[in-house]
């Protein structure tokens, strides 16, 4: 009952979308948002872009996030709230794409779940937007903890394997490029802030917190599994069997059971090895820093 009113509510949801791209003349949003797909030949891995944005791009990010830094509270607080509304606005632009320009538009059943809202690397514009409000506490630091460790590890690690990156319009390749370079940048102004402590407890928030996150996305696969006709996986938590390199195969093998375990403790391991990677850069920039000022 509960799934049926579900796909009832979304499917009004849809028909809204429909019946507003209708009520406006000639279709506009379908217009302005098709007029953006500019097709192109898919970039290889390690090719000439993909290589060039990463150096570039990167390189700026690590100059920006030094610099971002040092602000104070109320600057700080607003570059995160800046990081937010970009990111849910080019969000909002890559979903109605799909809907719009790709399906024209789609019925919900043929919705591609996938873009759904809530996956690892989703998660930062919400925690901007948090971070940006919230006043000092556990909380706030808990998820600025999180995006320090866990986004940054998830925003690096898509351009090692950037295949869910590249796509066949510059408007999404630039999107998921941007995106995941802005995951970069965010997880590294946290990192290097000053507030930032590198302590074991640290580690263990965010830790906690994303177990919660993928508590909350093994629930929203659960509540629109009907709806989605078992394609939604947010997370890659299940039930949907997990479509990563290697852990398809465990979860072919033994199971969704056996495989979404092994899949979070890999993630917790990666980030872990980040965690490490950005305490030796800090404590590393610390003595830095102590050394100019004895020689000063």
């Amino acid at each position: 009952m509960m799934n049926e009113n579900i796909y009832m509510i979304l499917n009004f949801l849809n028909n809204i979308l429909k019946d507003v791209d209708e009520i406006l003349p000639g279709g506009v949003i379908g217009d302005i948002l098709r007029s953006t797909a500019w097709p192109m030949t898919p970039p290889k891995a390690y090719g000439p872009f993909h290589l060039g944005f990463v150096f570039i791009f990167g390189a700026l990010s690590v100059i920006l996030a030094m610099r971002c830094s040092k602000l104070s509270d109320k600057k700080f607080r607003g570059v995160l709230l800046g990081c937010g509304l970009f990111l849910i606005i080019t969000e909002i632009y890559k979903i109605s794409f799909y809907v719009y320009a790709i399906d024209e538009p789609v019925d919900i059943g043929q919705f591609k779940w996938w873009v759904f809202p809530f996956q690892l690397c989703s998660v930062p514009m919400y925690f901007c937007l948090l971070g940006a409000f919230l006043p000092e506490g556990k909380f706030r630091r808990a998820i600025l903890d999180f995006m320090a460790i866990f986004n940054l590890m998830s925003g690096a690690i898509a351009f090692t394997e950037p295949s869910g990156l590249i796509h066949s319009y510059w408007t999404l390749t630039l999107h998921a490029f941007i995106w995941h370079m802005m995951l970069v940048f965010i997880g590294l102004m946290i990192g290097f802030s000053k507030d930032m402590k590198w302590e074991k407890k640290t580690y263990l928030r965010s830790v906690y917190v994303f177990l919660g996150l993928a508590l909350v996305a093994f629930c929203i696969n659960l509540i629109f599994w009907k709806a989605s006709n078992g394609d939604i996986n947010m997370f890659y938590v299940g039930p949907k069997n997990n479509p990563i390199f290697i852990f398809k195969d465990i979860a072919k093998a033994y199971g969704m059971l056996v495989c979404t375990p092994i899949y979070l403790f890999a993630l917790c391991l990666g980030a872990f090895i980040f965690y490490l990677l950005m305490k030796w850069i800090n404590s590393n920039r610390e003595k830095c820093k102590m050394r100019k000022e004895n020689i000063a």
